[in-house]
């Protein structure tokens, strides 16, 4: 079963050439298949073994075929860009020289960064493929169980033994992206690393405690939760530090890219209400949410996604750039504490809206200028537009 996305990665490459990053299993794939191959004239899997192999002997060979296969342009696409990017020479001078159209996908964009190769240099935009977001799936058991059981990876989330899917990917990731390409040496204590960054998600990152427990240097800690970052499986949620009333703490927090992942990681069975986890799947799910609604829209270029915590204890989930704070609350029924990080913030006179997003079951407004939602109609809204 196939699930129309929401991305505009057709509308953009009706512009000028694309890379399309994204975890593995966001479906990428499955994306180009349904909705782009009628434009396709070339189209190139650089998982294949023999023809990864042939392209790295002879790049020129991309050239050739292209060229075979249409004298007018047209849409090529090549998967895993990433495995031989030496390549992209080649997809210069067909877009040069043709006026060829290409979208080079890839779940790493650690070994095209650090080869020195030439990135198109303006030539190609970049965009980013998530797993599944509310307006997809949102009539497809969309409920907070769903979600911090399976996760929102396609294969995982349509599964009905999500726990097979997601101990696959993790031993797949570890194997293929981590040991075949020869990032680290050590892959037990790696493996060990994913545990604690698990553990650790949606915490403020502290690389000298998390190297104490892994046995290793703050340095190698710090290299890994880059290696975690190229290999899009994570990203820091960078500090607010506009705040003037309240000195703000400057380090950034770290969180996985699904919750499905994440519980996978945790070895742990999905977080009842009543556990401390519980709140942390739900905040992890809504920074992602946000994350991928402001790079879908083309927001994110002017709207930044922070968080704001004051050296006495206040904090802020999440910042759309300057002008929305928002609060993540699994509670049923906000209690005046709840409000306490928003209202420190709303003396800073900084954000336009102030929002506690939460499992109350209507949405209604509390002294003139906390917006209290319930979580779905958050999420509509925000799809809609509506919030940021």
């Amino acid at each position: 079963m196939y699930i129309k996305r929401v991305t505009n990665i057709k509308e953009k490459l009706q512009r000028k050439s694309q890379f399309l990053f994204g975890p593995r299993a966001t479906g990428k794939t499955s994306y180009i298949s349904n909705e782009l191959s009628e434009e396709i004239v070339l189209r190139w899997d650089l998982l294949n073994t023999r023809l990864r192999r042939r392209a790295e002997a002879d790049p020129g060979l991309l050239y050739e075929q292209a060229v075979a296969a249409s004298r007018n342009g047209g849409l090529i696409v090549i998967d895993e860009i990433q495995k031989v990017p030496e390549l992209l020479d080649e997809v210069h001078r067909l877009i040069e020289e043709k006026g060829f159209r290409f979208l080079l996908t890839g779940s790493s964009a650690r070994k095209l960064v650090r080869s020195g190769v030439n990135l198109l240099g303006g030539r190609a935009g970049k965009c980013h493929m998530f797993p599944f977001v509310y307006p997809e799936v949102m009539d497809i058991d969309f409920s907070l169980d769903h979600i911090f059981s399976s996760g929102l990876l396609p294969s995982a989330y349509l599964s009905e033994n999500p726990d097979n899917v997601l101990e696959d990917y993790i031993d797949s990731y570890l194997y293929d992206e981590i040991q075949s390409e020869g990032v680290v040496r050590n892959l037990p204590a790696f493996s060990r690393f994913l545990e604690v960054a698990a553990v650790s998600n949606g915490e403020i990152l502290n690389y000298s405690n998390i190297a104490n427990d892994v046995g290793l240097s703050k340095t190698s800690i710090r290299e890994w939760y880059q290696i975690l970052t190229d290999t899009l499986l994570g990203f820091e949620l960078k500090p607010f530090m506009k705040s003037k009333k309240r000195k703000a703490i400057g380090t950034a927090k770290y969180y996985l890219f699904d919750t499905g992942i994440l519980r996978s990681l945790l070895n742990c069975p999905p977080p009842s209400e009543t556990q401390t986890e519980y709140g942390m799947f739900f905040e992890t799910f809504m920074i992602n949410e946000i994350s991928a609604y402001l790079s879908y829209s083309g927001k994110d270029r002017r709207k930044v996604l922070s968080y704001w915590r004051s050296t006495s204890g206040y904090e802020v989930d999440a910042l759309i750039g300057d002008d929305v704070a928002i609060e993540f609350k699994t509670a049923k029924k906000l209690v005046p504490r709840d409000l306490r990080g928003l209202r420190a913030f709303k003396e800073e006179e900084i954000a336009k809206k102030h929002i506690i997003v939460c499992r109350e079951e209507r949405k209604r407004l509390i002294d003139d200028c906390f917006m209290i939602y319930p979580w779905k109609d958050f999420l509509s809204e925000l799809w809609s537009g509506d919030i940021a």
